[in-house]
């Protein structure tokens, strides 16, 4: 099913219109009200808002059945300097066949690309199927990987999920998970002129990152790669010091999750290293912990998590898997099978419930969080061919729940 131009035109202006709306995480309320009416106006049967401000739009076909959804994120990065941005981050100019603007890759195209192929899919293959199609947009994606999902997966226990982050147009079958872990030191606060009576959290806390740095091995996964510690922030307490001893020293690590990791295996990981250390060092007292984020929704509904976002991968035979290369194919795509690199909301619905999930979207994930980031209007247009090419497919296939 190819796009008519004036499907074209109209997918075109209504992604143009949510990225005039700026959608920092907390604030995507425009973003959402502009999506709940544009649901509307292409006839879906129930639009929503929860608590969180997630919106969702559900299309009824046939006598229902298998539940897809599809899933984007509203939110988006910052602009630290639009100075050096040639385009309006929020202009949505067109040029030379490119949408620009932020979130045009990251990722509202492709949540624009989603709300209408379930659109078109119930248009023309209304009478034809039998199911429920899901569309969502989620809030505090950027700073909460699938801490929202959970509320829209509990409205609308779907059997299969696409996520829909960039991928160049192939299909993505699983993504490495991904934790913040926290070290922390204590020493003595003391005048820094006679450190002698004071205890330098500091100083322990380098000797500790030289021997994580050198003692932990992380696994590797045939597919996914290597797990990774990598340390982002020293931080030390006072800060500034000026003139006093520091008596805390806070380190965090940005933690990359193979398939299995658990919480429990990630913090005794560390805290081996740890209690080997400090059997060396009678002074030396740390401890290890995931780090907790906390912000509000535009709501007002607080959101709270560990930050731990499981790894998950499917077999390239899984039946959800096969069913969206099938629809991806009748519209004329071929894509490679691979995986993502970066951190997604699948994380909850494939990672914490198990639900089968992939990805697909249009543009380069390199473009994600960019300057002068845009997405390709050829990209944009095939992206909701295809996503409508999957909900066909999985509609009227067999079983794709199968795990």
């Amino acid at each position: 099913m190819s796009l008519s131009e004036a499907r074209k035109q109209r997918l075109l202006e209504d992604c143009r219109e949510m990225i005039r709306r700026p959608a920092l995480s907390g604030q995507e309320k425009s973003k959402a009200g502009f999506i709940e009416s544009a649901m509307k106006a292409l006839g879906y049967d129930e639009v929503s808002a929860d608590a969180l401000g997630n919106v969702v739009g559900r299309i009824r076909l046939g006598k229902g059945g298998v539940r897809i959804l599809l899933e984007g994120h509203m939110d988006h990065v910052d602009i630290p300097d639009r100075s050096k941005w040639t385009h309006d981050p929020y202009g949505a100019e067109v040029e030379n066949g490119r949408l620009y603007g932020r979130a045009t890759t990251d990722m509202t195209g492709n949540l624009a690309a989603m709300i209408h192929a379930a659109a078109h899919v119930k248009q023309d293959f209304g009478g034809l199927l039998d199911g429920e199609i899901f569309v969502a947009g989620s809030v505090h994606e950027e700073c909460f990987e699938g801490v929202a999902s959970e509320l829209i997966a509990k409205a609308c226990s779907p059997d299969c999920v696409v996520i829909g982050e960039p991928s160049n147009l192939t299909l993505k079958r699983g993504q490495r998970g991904r934790a913040e872990v926290v070290l922390e030191t204590y020493g003595k606060s003391a005048h820094s002129s006679d450190p002698s009576v004071g205890l330098n959290a500091v100083k322990k806390m380098a000797k500790l990152l030289l021997a994580i740095e050198e003692r932990f091995v992380p696994k590797t996964h045939p597919v996914l790669g290597k797990g990774i510690l990598e340390v982002t922030d020293v931080i030390s307490t006072p800060y500034p010091g000026a003139s006093v001893i520091p008596e805390r020293c806070t380190a965090t690590f940005d933690r990359r999750l193979l398939v299995g990791e658990t919480k429990e295996v990630v913090l005794a990981q560390v805290q081996e290293i740890l209690d080997e250390e400090m059997a060396k060092d009678p002074q030396l007292k740390a401890s290890v912990r995931l780090a907790v984020g906390e912000d509000r929704c535009y709501t007002g509904a607080p959101i709270k998590a560990e930050r731990f976002a499981p790894a998950w991968l499917f077999e390239e035979d899984h039946p959800l898997v096969q069913a969206a290369l099938a629809g991806l194919r009748s519209v004329g795509q071929d894509p490679v099978v691979s995986h993502y690199y970066f951190c997604t909301n699948g994380s909850y619905y494939a990672g914490k419930a198990g639900i089968p999930t992939i990805g697909y979207g249009g543009s380069l994930e390199t473009l994600a969080h960019v300057v002068d980031e845009y997405i390709e209007l050829d990209q944009l247009f095939l992206a909701c061919e295809g996503y409508a090419g999957i909900i066909r497919s999985v509609l009227s296939g067999k079983d794709c729940s199968r795990a």
